[in-house]
């Protein structure tokens, strides 16, 4: 489901989370873990889940090749898309799970070696997947839910922000000057805005048709010290939360910070706090906020902390490639999470064996 046009249906959930702010926000907003029988409890009080590590299950022919990314549609399946190793180009790039966590299918391979960015969007009762890739693949691609390419492109050269030729012959090369696109979000008119995270440091906008429009920011260096500038703008969504004059939101990951502007780049404000922010997903008065950090961070309609959960020391999270000392109830690099429409969290870790955990609220 797009994660700036969540369905207002949820009034259970979001009049119970709401209510249980102004408890949670009495306290430090540190959340625990606990195990009752077989059960791993994550958090407290109206932000209270069970908590299922690995909860898709990969048929045997396929390995998880560094989870990045996971999108929710209207039917409650799960879509992961990892990066993928470019000496398997036969290997899918996304995987689509039911809501139980079993395996539906599997397509991408295109994306193999630069898979990153994904979300679900709804045009006009029929939804589409968005996929941006990074590494040597350094595209974007619009496709049906079952895997079949509406379109897809590479750099928009019309922007003048990149070097000859990584439109047509894209290299693993990193700089200001290349294309390295990490995430998008939805805006109300049909358009959609493409971050650059990784490349250009800044925000394309383009029509549903996947045609270059304009952009903004640009490296922090160039654009006033942080304010419409960036250090790595890894996630992006449009914040059209009731409540709240809607604004684009950024993820100033290198800054630990998120940056609020205007569609068209005004600066508006910084939220501090975060520890390396990947990405956002909205729900109803809520936003969610997955931190490499090594957690997941649950914000109100007035931008306040009301839940952290499954933080870890530096220490613990340093072993992102021995699963065997990952302790049950606490993360190592959330690079993506999302809601679903009942309000349960899929969070997807950047590690090298793969992990995407269901937070399902209790």
């Amino acid at each position: 489901m797009p994660r700036s046009q969540q369905s207002s249906s949820r009034r259970e959930f979001l009049a119970r989370a709401a209510a249980g702010s102004a408890a949670l926000l009495a306290a430090p907003a540190v959340i625990t873990a606990s195990k009752s029988d077989s059960q791993i409890i994550m958090g407290e009080g109206d932000f209270k889940y069970e908590v299922t590590h690995d909860f898709p299950q990969l048929p045997k022919q396929f390995t998880w090749q560094t989870t990045h990314n996971v999108a929710v549609d209207k039917a409650g399946n799960l879509y992961v898309i990892h990066e993928g190793k470019v000496d398997q180009p036969e290997h899918p790039s996304i995987f689509v799970f039911d809501k139980d966590g079993k395996y539906v299918t599997s397509f991408g391979s295109e994306f193999q070696g630069g898979g990153h960015g994904i979300e679900v969007h709804d045009e006009n009762g029929t939804e589409y997947l968005y996929v941006c890739a990074y590494q040597q693949v350094k595209a974007l691609a619009k496709l049906t839910l079952k895997g079949e390419t509406v379109w897809k492109h590479h750099a928009p050269m019309k922007s003048g922000v990149y070097a000859d030729g990584e439109d047509t012959m894209p290299e693993k090369k990193w700089g200001r000057d290349r294309f390295l696109p990490t995430n998008f979000t939805f805006l109300p008119d049909g358009d959609f805005l493409l971050v650059d995270g990784y490349g250009g440091y800044v925000v394309h906008r383009y029509d549903r048709d996947g045609n270059w429009k304009s952009h903004w920011g640009g490296p922090e260096s160039m654009k006033g010290g942080g304010k419409g500038g960036f250090n790595t703008p890894h996630g992006i969504v449009y914040d059209a939360r009731p409540g709240r004059t809607p604004s684009v939101a950024i993820c100033d990951r290198a800054n630990h910070t998120l940056q609020y502007l205007t569609v068209d780049g005004k600066y508006l404000e910084t939220l501090t706090g975060f520890e390396l922010p990947a990405n956002l997903d909205t729900l109803g008065e809520l936003l969610l906020v997955p931190e490499l950090g090594a957690q997941v961070s649950i914000l109100n309609g007035k931008n306040e902390v009301v839940a952290r959960l499954g933080g870890s020391p530096k220490a613990e999270r340093a072993n992102r490639g021995k699963p065997e000392t990952w302790k049950p109830g606490k993360f190592v690099h959330p690079h993506d999470a999302c809601f679903d429409p009942e309000g349960n969290i899929y969070v997807a870790e950047w590690v090298a064996t793969g992990r995407v955990s269901r937070l399902k609220r209790v």
